[in-house]
């Protein structure tokens, strides 16, 4: 789902200009809209810890993206190899955010014990 306003606007600018920057300025805007909503609502209003409501980083799937329509040209081989691209990229350009806080957890006796048991 994250991958269709990128591809209208990398659309109407290639069209239009011949630019193919579009998706990777879409995708910085939405970053920048992004962190001020994170920051002033869910930080500043609600006091939610920031590293828990941090925006999935999307800038190297839409390079990839843009170089995709930058070296065929076509619309459809940009969206066949661009969009497996853009899918495949999505997970591991979030590892070097996520990774601290991918953290061992020992349970003292076991499982998780509850307080109604």
């Amino acid at each position: 789902l994250l991958i269709t306003f990128p591809a209208a606007t990398q659309y109407f600018m290639w069209e239009k200009m011949r630019l193919p920057i579009s998706a990777t300025f879409f995708v910085m805007t939405l970053h920048f809209g992004q962190w001020m909503n994170r920051i002033f609502n869910f930080y500043m209003w609600a006091w939610f810890p920031v590293n828990f409501v941090t925006p999935g980083l999307m800038i190297p799937s839409a390079i990839f993206l843009d170089v995709t329509l930058m070296m065929t040209g076509s619309y459809m081989f940009t969206a066949l190899f661009g969009g497996m691209g853009w899918s495949l990229l999505f997970y591991p350009a979030n590892w070097t955010w996520l990774a601290p806080l991918h953290l061992a957890v020992k349970h003292p006796s076991g499982p998780l014990m509850s307080i109604a048991g």
